[in-house]
């Protein structure tokens, strides 16, 4: 019996316990939602109040900057205008150089190459001169135009010609000899042979002028220095810094043009050369320019990878407008090595003519004879100096008669 007291006491006292946790969870939900419609719940935070509306925002523009969708009545920004290049004005103080035309600008400078280039002139017109010519004679003949890496079949044809016209050399005075010698060395030059830069537009758009070479042969220097060619023979003319490869290319190129009120078209430092050169092309088209001339990067002509790059340049370039010329830089000094140059890059674009720089050092001057005769491509323009106004038209005769020396 008293296990059955005992089991009712305590299932009331159970009861008793329940019904009281059941009231007081009860009471404190209660408490938590009124304390919530006065607007201080620990439970459930109210959301904010709703503040004035923010003046409307242009659109497109959030505050994170990651746009949203326009609203219905925005106005959409107009396009963009067409880039138009006005004439060139100086900034107060500042004063465009004026260079001077290309036209006889290897005469003025023939007196340069004659003081370089006197050894083959002096060494040929004293054999020459001897009353009588001997085979040994001959050869010293044969030697000094090998000397001046003429090359063997130009030597050859220079030779055969004079032999035959030994009767008139034993009786020629000085003066009537070195005539002879100038026009046997200007028939050798390719007289025939089209030297014209293509730089004028055509169609509506502008000559595409790409300069390559190998690394140390001055052509970004070369680019600056036709640049001002074609301005001093009254032409528009967009430069192109797709050297992006060393850091001071595209400054020093930029300095070239802004000497002459030229606009420079450049990237970042490591920038694809493509893009750069697609760029200034688009720029001189807009623009309404005669010329584009790109800068490229100096490549070693053995390196395969950097060749099939200028391929790739001048596709992109292609697709603004043509490229109407390849000009290939070559340092006078290299000699023979520069033939061995230039024939890998014909390989890698369509080299329309040939740059010689450095003629006016220890450069021999029969380098023109072997380009041209190897390759069947013209030498268009010379280098003579460090002058900004020292590359000069390719003149055969007058180039000839600078060889030769003996007469100014």
């Amino acid at each position: 019996m008293e296990f059955v007291l005992i089991a009712i006491a305590i299932l009331v006292v159970g009861l008793v316990l329940g019904v009281s946790l059941l009231v007081g969870r009860g009471r404190r939900t209660t408490r938590l939602d009124d304390d919530a419609t006065a607007g201080t719940t620990l439970t459930r935070p109210r959301p904010p109040t709703p503040t004035a509306e923010a003046p409307p925002r242009p659109s497109g523009a959030t505050a994170s900057g990651l746009g949203t969708t326009a609203e219905p009545d925005a106005v959409s920004p107009e396009a963009p205008p067409d880039v138009e290049l006005p004439p060139a004005t100086p900034e107060p103080g500042l004063v465009f150089e004026t260079p001077p035309p290309s036209a006889g600008r290897l005469v003025k400078l023939r007196s340069r190459l004659a003081r370089s280039q006197s050894n083959l002139g002096r060494g040929l017109l004293t054999v020459l001169a001897r009353e009588r010519l001997t085979e040994d004679d001959w050869e010293e003949v044969e030697e000094t135009l090998l000397a001046a890496d003429v090359g063997v079949a130009a030597t050859q044809q220079i030779v055969d010609r004079l032999r035959t016209q030994s009767m008139v050399l034993a009786t020629a005075s000085g003066a009537e000899l070195r005539l002879l010698l100038v026009r046997e060395l200007t028939a050798v030059l390719g007289p025939d042979l089209d030297r014209s830069l293509g730089v004028d537009r055509h169609e509506g758009r502008p000559g595409i002028v790409l300069v390559v070479g190998v690394n140390g042969a001055g052509k970004t220097t070369t680019v600056g220095k036709i640049a001002r060619v074609l301005v001093g023979d009254g032409k528009s003319v967009v430069l192109g810094a797709a050297d992006t490869f060393r850091a001071a290319a595209a400054d020093q190129l930029e300095t070239w043009g802004e000497r002459v009120g030229v606009l420079t078209v450049r990237g970042r430092e490591g920038a694809d050369p493509a893009s750069v050169a697609f760029e200034a092309a688009r720029t001189g088209l807009e623009g309404e320019v005669d010329t584009v001339v790109v800068d490229t990067a100096g490549r070693l002509h053995t390196k395969g990878g950097l060749m099939d790059e200028l391929g790739k340049i001048k596709r992109v370039v292609e697709k603004v407008a043509p490229v109407t010329e390849v000009l290939l830089v070559l340092d006078a000094t290299t000699g023979q090595n520069g033939v061995v140059q230039a024939r890998v890059f014909t390989g890698a674009v369509t080299v329309t003519g040939v740059v010689l720089t450095k003629l006016d050092g220890t450069a021999k001057g029969g380098i023109v004879v072997s380009v041209q005769r190897e390759l069947g491509i013209p030498v268009k323009l010379v280098g003579l100096g460090e002058g900004a106004d020292d590359l000069a038209p390719f003149e055969p005769e007058a180039f000839a008669e600078a060889l030769v020396g003996g007469a100014d």
